[in-house]
């Protein structure tokens, strides 16, 4: 059997907490390094609301319908009837929509 040391509880207790504190730093170190998208907790109440995915993003790109008609090639109505559940959009369609919006079709859906 390996080497064994006992120390008290409280030093044990103490080594966990640093380690922990250290993991916790890292994790802070590598968002900074590389943020990843995030989304206000206001976008995310919206949400589930169930207010529509495709007018969040939208908004949360900071563009109107005519603008996202431009980048994406989809007419400006029905953007509006896919963001007011007439519509629902063939999946050729959600394709551009997310692509112009720099989200997955998955975030749209």
């Amino acid at each position: 059997m390996g080497e064994m040391i006992t120390i008290p509880k409280a030093e044990f207790d103490r080594l966990v907490a640093l380690a922990e504190d250290s993991l916790d730093e890292k994790a802070v170190a590598d968002y900074l390094a590389d943020p990843k998208p995030g989304v206000p907790a206001a976008f995310a109440r919206r949400m589930l609301e169930g207010e529509s995915l495709l007018k969040l993003w939208r908004e949360h790109r900071g563009m109107n319908q005519s603008e996202l008609a431009r980048a994406s090639g989809v007419n400006r109505v029905q953007i509006a009837d896919i963001e007011k559940a007439r519509k629902t959009g063939s999946v050729e369609t959600l394709a551009k929509l997310a692509t112009a919006l720099d989200v997955a079709i998955d975030d749209l859906i």
